[in-house]
């Protein structure tokens, strides 16, 4: 190589040195300087729901240990994928989050739609809550119900007469009670409705009998001796209902089912602000008032680290991706 060649070279060099130490520095800066402006926390569902409760709760909590608001910006279609292509879209800065729940992950499997990469497009934040299922009976129309166990056994002598209900094709609910179905190899059959409330207010006329509900949607009928709780989906026993035994205590080891929501930002969002966000989540989830607030809301407000969220969208995906696929469930 010439003289003037290896010249070029070195100041090519230096450049990119110096150029890769700024964006260092201009990186760390900016980090330092988060948030100076407002934030917004994209919830892909309507506005009332527990996911757009538990939003606004964790929201204003953050909002003010960060010292700057952060507001809650409803965006609803496909289960979530109409907000997670914008939210995808966005400037990675922090400054645009987006609530994960678990519909939203399933997208893909029940309707074949990937408007976003929830894997490659989203860099986690952390888990934020549970959303504990119970299943409820109509105490009119099987009064002698009162555990799973018998309602596994009077379903078994009853194979494809006995129904029950849930919030659509591809909810949790559904997909909860075929992946029961499957375990405890018994039939009932499916009669879907176009939103949780209608299909508890058949559930209370007795058209159906039996439902996994969200626990915010059944704990006021539960209370009102108007529907008898018999199992509730998650791994352990929940505060709504300490009395009523896990579907795994009741002959079903290692069932588990329990819907739950995390907070994601667009993937490149800076290490620095993801970290800062993570801790202030961590921290307002361990606020006792915040707890309060989200149990009122029916959810259970339960951190989890971004690698850990990671985990639970790679393995919930795969489990409840098999329990679609092997009962050919489509979405509405």
């Amino acid at each position: 190589m010439r003289m003037d060649d290896w010249g070029r070279t070195r100041q090519r060099l230096r450049r990119a040195f110096f150029g890769a130490v700024l964006s260092v520095i201009a990186t760390g800066a900016f980090a330092q300087a988060y948030p100076d402006r407002i934030v917004r926390l994209v919830v892909p569902f309507p506005p009332g729901g527990p996911t757009d409760t538990a939003a606004r709760i964790i929201a204003q909590k953050m909002g003010d240990n960060l010292k700057q608001q952060m507001i809650v910006e409803n965006r609803p279609g496909v289960s979530g994928m109409i907000a997670a292509e914008a939210v995808a879209k966005t400037t990675p800065d922090g400054y645009t989050l987006m609530v994960l729940a678990t519909p939203t992950l399933l997208v893909p499997h029940l309707t074949g739609r990937k408007n976003a990469d929830l894997f490659k497009e989203f860099t986690p934040i952390g888990g934020a809550y549970e959303l504990p299922i119970v299943m409820v009976v109509n105490p009119e129309q099987l009064p002698d119900v009162t555990n799973l166990q018998q309602y596994v056994a009077k379903a078994k002598t009853q194979p494809g007469t006995m129904n029950y209900t849930s919030a659509g094709n591809g909810s949790f609910g559904h997909l909860s009670t075929e992946l029961l179905k499957n375990i405890g190899k018994f039939d009932i059959q499916h009669i879907p409705y176009k939103g949780s409330a209608p299909a508890i207010q058949d559930l209370l006329g007795g058209q159906v009998t039996m439902m996994f509900s969200d626990m915010i949607a059944a704990l006021p009928h539960i209370k009102a001796g108007k529907l008898r709780p018999i199992a509730v989906g998650s791994a352990s026993r929940v505060a709504f209902t300490p009395d009523v035994k896990t579907v795994a205590e009741q002959g079903f080891p290692g069932f588990d089912a329990s819907s739950w929501g995390g907070v994601l930002a667009p993937a490149g969002t800076p290490k620095e602000i993801v970290a800062r966000l993570s801790k202030e989540l961590q921290t307002a989830l361990a606020d006792k008032d915040v707890q309060a607030k989200m149990l009122a809301a029916g959810t259970v407000a339960q951190y989890q680290s971004p690698q850990q969220l990671t985990n639970r969208m790679q393995s919930d995906y795969e489990r409840w991706g098999k329990v679609i696929r092997d009962n050919n469930i489509t979405g509405n």
